[in-house]
């Protein structure tokens, strides 16, 4: 009893790690997963490296386990974490491997489709033109980009 005590008394409802506010109720594994650019697999690995039950509430973590939680989310490349997993390999500019979250990953997208764009490669001309870019078929599909949708008129009396 004493220890739920302890530990409710020492409970957070949100949690900072890498300048995001995480709900502190649920569990780690699945609040770290609230961070652009983390998925499951990545939370699953950043719990095992920091040693963490994923299971564990996030509102009831230490200040060590925050701080060993956001170093690692801040920098996987030094942490040990498989190149595999990375949201960024062989960058353009620098020719590394990264692992871009949050702010940072929206700005590197934005400026990859500026890039495309200006050069006019094939899947920056479907950008443009708000065309899928992917290879799916638009005969009967992507009716944003060809107006209001068209219905069949039934034969008059």
């Amino acid at each position: 009893m004493v220890e739920k005590e302890k530990q409710a008394d020492n409970f957070k409802h949100i949690v900072r790690i890498a300048n995001i506010d995480i709900p502190g109720q649920k569990q780690i594994g699945i609040s770290l997963q609230k961070i652009k650019g983390i998925g499951a697999n990545l939370a699953d690995v950043i719990c095992k490296l920091a040693g963490i039950k994923k299971s564990a509430k996030t509102g009831n973590l230490n200040e060590k386990d925050i701080a060993k939680l956001d170093g690692l989310v801040r920098n996987p490349e030094k942490s040990g974490f498989p190149v595999w997993m990375f949201n960024r390999r062989k960058d353009y500019d620098t020719n590394e491997n990264k692992h871009l979250t949050s702010g940072t990953l929206n700005f590197v997208q934005d400026n990859d489709l500026k890039r495309l764009k200006k050069i006019k490669s094939y899947i920056g001309v479907r950008h443009m033109k708000k065309l899928p870019v992917r290879g799916q078929r638009t005969k009967s599909n992507f009716r944003r980009s060809k107006g209001k949708t068209v219905g069949v008129k039934k034969k008059g009396k």
